[in-house]
C-alpha cells in the first residue's frame, strides 16, 4: 500500500503534517475529511531506491523512544475518556506522532482492530516496542472496561521510569566527560608531544629517573604495533567472554550480585531496583492483573537477576497461600523498612497504594544519593586528572633539569 505525506489543518486552524498509508488519493483524502482536517497538499511517498534522507537511515537503527510511548499512552487515554471509537483513536494518534517507528506500528495496531483484534493482542506483535507489562496491563484495562483509567496509570509509571532513567544517565554524564577528556588528553600527548622528548632524551644517553623510564616504556608501548594490536584484541576478546558469561543466567545472577556488592554504586543500584520492583508490581495490581501474572511480568522487567530469583521465591509462597512480605525479608535484598510497608498493605488490603507510596520514596532516595555522588565524583576524576597530567610533566622536566644543570 502506498504512502503519502499530506498537509492539513485541524478544526482550530493548526497545521498538520504527517504520512498515513492509503490504497490511493482520493481514500486518503476521505479519510482525513472524517477526521475534521482540512487537506492543504499531498503527495505521494517514493519508495522504492536508497533513501538518501541522513535521519531517515539512522533512524532505522534505533527503536520506539520511551517518551513516544508516554505520549501516546496520555493522548490515547484522553481520547477513549472522551468517547472516541478505538479505531478513530488509533488513526488520529498514527497521523500526530513524531516517531517515525512508532507510525507505521499504530497503523498496523489500527488494522488489526478494525479487523476484530483485541487493542493486547494486536500490540502484543511488537513485542520489542510494547513489553509484557503494557500489553497486560491494556488486557486487564480492555476486559474491566477501565482501558483509559490503565493507560492513564500506564502513562504515569512509564513517565517516573523513564525519569528516573533520565536522572541515572545525566548524572553519570559528567564523570564520563571528563574521563573521556583525560584519556583524549593522554593519547595526544603520548602520539604528538612525548616522542620528540624521548628521541631527544635517548640521543643523549643520559640517566634518566624512574618516573621518565616509566613514560618512555608507556609511549613506545603504545605506539609500538607488536605491543599495541595484541592489547587492544587481547581487551576484545575479554569484553566478548564476558558478554557471552553474562548472557548465560547464572553469570547474569553473578554479575548482578556482584554489583550489589559495590561500594556506593551498589547501594544506588539496589535503592533503583527496590523503586522499579514496587512501581511495577503496584501498577499492575491497581490495573487489575491477576498478583500471580504480576509476579511474573515483575520479574522478567526487574533488569536484575537477583530481584528476579527473590520474585519467583514471592510467588512460590503466594501460590502456597503465605504472604509476600515474608519472602522478601528473607532475600536480604529489601531492607525492612519496605517490609514492614509491605506486611502492612497486605494486613490492611491496600498493598498496591502501599508499593506506590515505597516507590515514590525510594525514588526521592535515588535523587538526593546522585545529586551527592555527583557532587563527590567532581573532585575525585579531577585529582585523578591531574595525578596523570602531573606525572606527564614530572617526567618530561625532570631530565630537562639534568640538562640545564649540565650545561651549567
Amino acid at each position: 500500500m502506498p504512502s503519502f505525506a499530506y498537509q492539513a489543518k485541524d478544526a482550530a486552524g493548526k497545521t498538520v503534517n504527517g504520512v498515513i498509508e492509503a490504497e490511493n488519493e482520493r481514500v486518503l483524502r476521505a479519510k482525513l475529511r472524517d477526521m475534521n482536517y482540512y487537506v492543504t497538499g499531498i503527495s505521494q511517498k517514493n519508495t522504492g531506491g536508497m533513501s538518501t534522507d541522513i535521519g531517515a537511515v539512522l533512524g532505522r537503527f534505533k527503536g520506539v523512544g520511551e517518551q513516544a510511548l508516554v505520549v501516546f499512552s496520555r493522548q490515547f487515554a484522553t481520547m477513549i475518556n472522551a468517547g472516541l471509537a478505538m479505531v478513530r483513536c488509533l488513526d488520529v494518534l498514527a497521523l500526530q506522532t513524531e516517531d517515525s517507528k512508532l507510525k507505521p506500528i499504530l497503523v498496523s495496531v489500527r488494522r488489526d482492530v478494525e479487523g476484530g483484534s483485541t487493542l493486547a493482542g494486536s500490540l502484543a506483535k511488537f513485542p520489542k516496542v510494547f513489553s509484557p507489562l503494557f500489553i497486560n496491563m491494556v488486557r486487564a484495562g480492555e476486559l474491566g472496561g477501565i482501558l483509559d483509567d490503565v493507560l492513564n496509570r500506564l502513562a504515569g509509571f512509564l513517565e517516573k521510569d523513564f525519569n528516573l532513567k533520565k536522572k541515572v544517565k545525566a548524572a553519570m554524564t559528567y564523570p564520563t566527560v571528563i574521563m573521556v577528556m583525560a584519556v583524549a588528553i593522554v593519547v595526544f600527548l603520548v602520539t604528538f608531544i612525548l616522542p620528540t622528548f624521548v628521541q631527544l632524551f635517548v640521543s643523549m644517553q643520559m640517566k634518566l629517573p624512574l618516573p621518565t623510564k616509566i613514560l618512555i616504556g608507556f609511549t613506545n608501548g603504545a605506539r609500538n604495533p607488536l605491543v599495541l594490536f595484541p592489547s587492544l584484541g587481547l581487551a576484545g576478546v575479554a569484553f566478548f567472554a564476558f558478554k557471552r558469561y553474562t548472557a548465560k543466567q547464572a553469570g547474569r545472577r553473578q554479575y548482578d550480585a556482584f554489583k550489589l556488592k559495590l561500594p556506593v554504586f551498589g547501594l544506588l543500584i539496589r535503592k533503583v531496583a527496590i523503586s522499579r520492583f514496587c512501581r511495577t508490581l503496584g501498577t499492575l495490581l491497581q490495573s487489575g492483573v491477576p498478583i500471580m501474572q504480576a509476579l511474573e511480568i515483575v520479574g522478567k522487567a526487574s533488569g536484575n537477576e537477583v530481584v528476579a530469583e527473590t520474585v519467583n521465591k514471592v510467588r512460590d509462597s503466594v501460590r502456597e497461600g503465605e504472604s509476600i512480605a515474608v519472602p522478601l525479608q528473607l532475600s536480604g535484598m529489601f531492607p525492612p523498612l519496605v517490609t514492614q510497608m509491605v506486611a502492612v498493605g497486605e494486613e490492611t488490603g491496600n498493598l498496591d497504594g502501599m508499593l506506590s507510596k515505597i516507590a515514590d520514596f525510594y525514588d526521592t532516595e535515588v535523587d538526593y544519593m546522585l545529586t551527592s555522588l555527583t557532587s563527590l565524583l567532581e573532585p575525585l576524576m579531577i585529582l585523578g586528572m591531574g595525578f596523570v597530567v602531573g606525572f606527564i610533566v614530572i617526567s618530561v622536566f625532570l631530565p630537562l633539569y639534568q640538562i640545564i644543570g649540565n650545561i651549567k
